[in-house]
């Protein structure tokens, strides 16, 4: 993974995996737990989840790859 915000992301969080609940604070915002869960029902969300009790979590290498396959630079005017 080259340097760039995403991997900013991921060594900021120092964790292992990302919580459903704690998405928007991992995306400054960006993604939300209702939108993320809504993706997984329909197949789209991150590869990789699963269940800790009855939290869902995503392996955060997984979740920012995810990330930034969705992720489109908008070019300047």
């Amino acid at each position: 993974m080259e340097h760039t915000i995403f991997l900013d992301m991921v060594v900021r969080w120092k964790a292992p995996i990302v919580a459903r609940v704690q998405v928007e604070a991992f995306t400054g915002g960006a993604i939300s737990e209702k939108y993320l869960a809504n993706l997984d029902s329909q197949g789209l969300g991150p590869e990789g989840r699963f269940r800790i009790g009855r939290k869902v979590v995503y392996p955060t290498d997984k979740f920012v790859k995810w990330l930034e396959s969705r992720s489109v630079t908008i070019p300047k005017k």
